[in-house]
């Protein structure tokens, strides 16, 4: 039997939301192998230091991004994945707002840029496979978690958490069930202030109420669209 030679890794898939358009953050590499060919922002996790730790730095080293909580998502272990040898990668992600960021690339990457998920270059590695799941699985976690609040201002007309789900879960939705079922949970506090968009009426603001949800949820009430 012969003794194992395992690297280990770490990859952040960053995806941003503005204004009806997801965007996911990837860097160009710098070297060898798939130099001059896009990725997810990641690399190799020191000796001394936790996951978390690793992708945090990872992504600030070559994006210049900074995210106080990524979720973990896979692990990804073909033995082929890598061509410098076997190398088992722990992919995490994120949603942000991409105007709160300044990108700049550094270390091993020579470019970065958000791009649509719609409009995709090649990408290095397995990383199509990587993105392909984080679509996945944010699409089935904003239909329990309210994750996408933090993606809104933070009083918001009800046509914009419309258009925040409709394009997070790629697809229509009804949209008298869809307010039926998000003012059913008691979890936004309509406010006394209004908004024009457009030519039609003014509209009421709404706000994410937090602490609400948080209790509601320690009471084990389930958020579901």
């Amino acid at each position: 039997m012969s003794e194992q030679s395992i690297k280990l890794s770490v990859d952040a898939v960053v995806f941003g939301y503005e204004e009806g358009e997801i965007s996911v953050l990837l860097i160009k590499r710098k070297y060898k192998p798939f130099k001059e060919k896009w990725a997810i922002p990641g690399g190799f996790v020191l000796n001394d230091e936790s996951l978390e730790e690793a992708v945090q730095r990872e992504l600030q080293e070559e994006t210049g991004v900074k995210i106080n909580y990524l979720e973990q998502l896979y692990t990804f272990g073909n033995p082929t994945r890598d061509p410098r040898g076997r190398v088992v990668s722990i992919a995490y992600f994120g949603l942000v707002r991409p105007n709160t960021f300044k990108i700049f690339a550094s270390t091993d990457a020579a470019e970065v840029a958000w791009f649509n998920i719609n409009e995709l270059p090649e990408l290095s590695f397995d990383h199509k496979d990587i993105l392909e799941i984080a679509i996945k699985r944010l699409q089935g976690k904003i239909t329990y978690e309210p994750i996408g609040f933090e993606l809104l201002d933070k009083k918001f007309p009800f046509s914009d958490l419309e258009k925040l789900y409709t394009t997070l879960l790629g697809r229509e939705i009804d949209r008298r069930n869809f307010r039926k079922k998000i003012l059913g949970l008691n979890v936004l506090d309509e406010l006394d202030e209004k908004v024009s968009k457009g030519s039609g009426r003014p509209a009421n603001l709404f706000q994410f109420n937090q602490k609400r949800y948080f209790q509601l949820k320690k009471e084990g009430i389930i958020f579901e669209i």
